[in-house]
């Protein structure tokens, strides 16, 4: 039997708490139950509600979330809630029967051409992923149905998944025509509406050549500019589906090294777009500091 790990995240709303758990606990879907009546399909939930403090339940592909009201602090009793849900789960209970009834989402997306003309972000209404991935080639998409079923379009050549959208980059068999803009939109609103797994966060990816830095673990300019990058620059490039991340710096030569993903990957103006914005950027807010930004994957 596979064992769950459940650990404790904050959330922008104090009075929800998320409960992770490292294994998939359910195969698509969120679920929402407000009492105890809802949860007649929720063994777990129904535990949950008969404690006093507890408001409502979300269920989704990894987690448990729980919003509570204002009787208690989540600091005195989310180790307890913890634990319950741990337990709970590792006696093989299900989480949520075949009866169950996912919540109904109403589903948008629209699609935006990037400066990149081989690149068609296709925006959400809706969270698709907590993180970001990169899939270059089918192979790689052991975490992501939708990833997976979109290459099974032959004129994908790449595909990445962020928080509300999915960039698409195409191969030279066929330009961005409408028909074809409106097929892969209505794929992926029909994917999403059907409450289909879109990616198991709790699968780790595939090796690859050059994985992102914990900014966690930096220190000095290389904090700094990494803090940059996040605050000013990863907003920008994200609103025309692309993502820039930091890989190094080198105190001696002063060069800043980052990974262009998306729709930033590949984009004939990525290098003015280096150079004459985030480096002078860099310059102007870490003065003598940097001599150049370099994108090691082109």
């Amino acid at each position: 039997m596979t064992t769950h790990n459940i650990t404790v995240e904050e959330t922008n709303n104090p009075s929800i708490v998320k409960f992770n758990s490292n294994q998939l606990l359910t195969k698509g879907g969120s679920y929402q139950f407000n009492n105890i009546d809802e949860a007649k399909e929720s063994q777990l939930s129904q535990q949950l509600f008969h404690l006093p403090f507890v408001s409502k339940v979300f269920i989704s592909a990894n987690f448990v979330a729980i919003e509570k009201f204002d009787l208690v602090e989540w600091a005195d009793i989310q180790e307890d809630i913890r634990e319950l849900i741990e337990m709970y789960l590792n006696q093989g209970n299900s989480i949520i029967t075949a009866a169950a009834t996912p919540k109904k989402i109403v589903v948008e997306i629209y699609a935006e051409s990037t400066p990149n003309p081989s690149v068609m972000k296709f925006g959400s209404n809706r969270l698709l992923s907590e993180k970001d991935y990169e899939y270059k080639k089918i192979e790689e998409t052991t975490n992501s149905p939708l990833a997976k079923d979109l290459f099974g379009y032959i004129y994908v050549k790449e595909v990445y998944l962020a928080e509300n959208y999915v960039s698409i980059t195409k191969n030279d068999s066929v330009e961005w025509t409408a028909d074809i803009v409106n097929d892969i939109r209505s794929f992926i609103k029909n994917y999403i509406e059907s409450n289909q797994l879109i990616v198991d966060e709790t699968k780790a990816m595939p090796k690859i050549e050059t994985p992102n830095v914990d900014i966690n673990t930096l220190e000095g300019t290389s904090l700094d500019i990494a803090g940059i990058l996040e605050e000013y620059v990863k907003p920008a490039v994200a609103s025309d589906g692309g993502n820039i991340t930091f890989q190094s710096y080198d105190e001696e030569t002063q060069v800043v090294n980052v990974i262009l993903q998306g729709a930033c990957s590949g984009c004939p103006s990525s290098t003015v777009t280096l150079k004459n914005g985030i480096e002078t950027m860099l310059k102007e807010m870490l003065p003598n500091k940097i001599s150049s930004v370099v994108a090691i994957n082109g």
